[in-house]
């Protein structure tokens, strides 16, 4: 069921999304060659657990086969799309990192991610980056009153069809609020004009993911959570939970 949020509720949400947003500066700031995904994830726990805010990811587990999620962040390095588990790998120099980030604060979610250069980026990774930050923007632009959740798909879908990138298949945004992940799915492929009417109160997490080497297909890694592409290529992925408000588009995590 798809719930509307109240102004008090979009506050509550606005607080959690500054604590996602200083989270994810933070991490991004250390995530320097020779640096684990551990060390990062520490670091996050540590900027939520002083903000006096609880992590989202932590312990999630969406139905039994798959294993209670062991980090404060999702840590997606090069070819590993979404939902990468913190563990020892040892960053390098010219990887791409997503780093994901969500958090709680009285009861209410909010979802970012953002993807970053390990050191310096070669010029097919910094277009990557360039193409899903632009199309998390133009989905962004969408979230008004009397759209449709077909504009917000169909805005992703233009903008990697333009730079020839693929989006990751059966997979995109969602609803969020006393759940991370709450009614509609938001896919990131869609038709313009089609689908739920967006409502002032609604509160999405868009989250546009693209892959570098122009497919839609995926693999799951041992882990039980890491999806990365099939054929290898890098993949980035940028997300923002936003609100539809009768003045616009109100980005939550900014």
């Amino acid at each position: 069921m798809v719930s509307l949020k109240s102004a008090a509720e979009l506050e509550l949400m606005r607080e959690a999304g500054t604590v996602v947003a200083a989270t994810l500066r933070t991490v991004a700031e250390a995530a320097r060659p020779g640096v684990t995904l551990w060390e990062l994830d520490e670091i996050a726990a540590r900027v939520i657990r002083e903000a006096g805010a609880k992590p989202s990811f932590l312990g999630q587990r969406p139905h039994r086969d798959v294993p209670p999620f062991p980090g404060v962040l999702c840590l997606s390095v090069d070819d590993v799309v979404v939902h990468g588990v913190p563990n020892r790998h040892v960053l390098r120099s010219g990887q791409l990192l997503s780093i994901d980030a969500g958090a709680v604060v009285g009861g209410y979610h909010a979802d970012a991610a953002t993807t970053v250069a390990v050191g310096s980026a070669d010029a097919a990774g910094e277009r990557l980056c360039e193409a899903t930050r632009a199309a998390l923007d133009a989905a962004v632009a969408a979230m008004v009153p009397g759209g449709r959740l077909g504009d917000l798909g169909y805005a992703v879908q233009e903008v990697a069809a333009a730079y020839g990138y693929g989006v990751l298949r059966h997979h995109g945004g969602h609803g969020v609020g006393t759940e991370l992940h709450e009614d509609p799915h938001v896919p990131n492929h869609g038709r313009p004009g089609r689908g739920f009417r967006l409502r002032e109160g609604l509160v999405l997490a868009l989250e546009p993911m693209f892959l570098e080497g122009g497919g839609d297909a995926y693999r799951l890694l041992p882990d039980g959570w890491s999806l990365a592409t099939a054929d290898g290529s890098r993949a980035a992925h940028f997300e923002h939970t936003v609100a539809v408000t009768a003045d616009g588009p109100l980005v939550l995590t900014a």
